[in-house]
């Protein structure tokens, strides 16, 4: 794997690790009341990176294939046909991300579809179980918004790797979706009354701010394609 393929997979995981699930979820679970259990945050985070990697593997298998067909299709054309075409792709796709976060604007936000969400994750009596179940809805709903797990996955299934090490870079991706939920979980143990404020600034911000993520996901994704792009035809015209 080279090194520019590992900083695209981490940078994109850290952007997958500050969405709904894998970042705003586990902030209402370090501010339920009463004392910390780890535990909870463990069983949650690992449900969540568990379905992920699954939904990467099955991912993976359909991306090898389309990418194949894709090469077959488009052997004869010029690359740098192909780099002008991806160029206006990524223009495309930043234009699409100024649409959805106005219309997230216009629509304004569910504060009480968010509540139930805060409720449900903050209700300090459900056991594994009822965590487990949480994180499995939670990332369900994400499938179809989850843009930067499926520019990893096709960056993946393009690199021809073998399978035993496309499982472990998609493990390792889940991992590294979940390090700032578990750094902000180490911090809270350590440092409980400095760390709650800052938490709570998170989760004020995240809460306000969650119905134009997605707009904010495409636009980086449209950056990423129109600067490749660029470079690409800079450097080799």
């Amino acid at each position: 794997m080279s090194v520019t393929l590992a900083s695209a997979l981490v940078g994109l995981s850290l952007l997958d690790s500050t969405s709904f699930g894998t970042l705003l979820i586990p902030i209402w679970l370090l501010l339920t009341p009463g004392r910390l259990r780890p535990g909870r945050i463990a069983v949650y985070l690992g449900t969540v990176a568990v379905f992920y990697f699954a939904t990467g593997v099955l991912l993976t298998v359909g991306a090898d294939a389309a990418l194949e067909g894709a090469r077959d299709a488009f052997s004869g054309v010029s690359p740098v046909l192909l780099r002008w075409c991806q160029l206006v792709a990524g223009v495309l796709v930043i234009a699409l991300s100024y649409w959805l976060e106005a219309r997230a604007r216009r629509q304004g936000d569910s504060p009480g579809k968010v509540r139930r969400w805060r409720a449900r994750a903050m209700a300090g009596d459900s056991g594994a179980s009822g965590l487990m179940s949480l994180a499995l809805v939670a990332a369900a709903l994400e499938v179809a918004t989850m843009l930067p797990y499926l520019g990893a996955v096709g960056l993946i299934a393009n690199a021809d790797m073998s399978w035993q090490l496309t499982g472990a870079t998609l493990a390792g991706y889940c991992v590294v979706m979940t390090v700032p939920a578990l750094v902000l979980t180490t911090a809270r143990l350590a440092a409980h009354a400095r760390i709650d404020p800052l938490l709570q600034r998170m989760n004020d911000w995240l809460t306000r701010n969650s119905a134009k993520a997605l707009g904010w996901t495409v636009g980086g994704i449209g950056i990423g394609l129109a600067l490749n792009a660029i470079v690409a035809l800079a450097t080799d015209p």
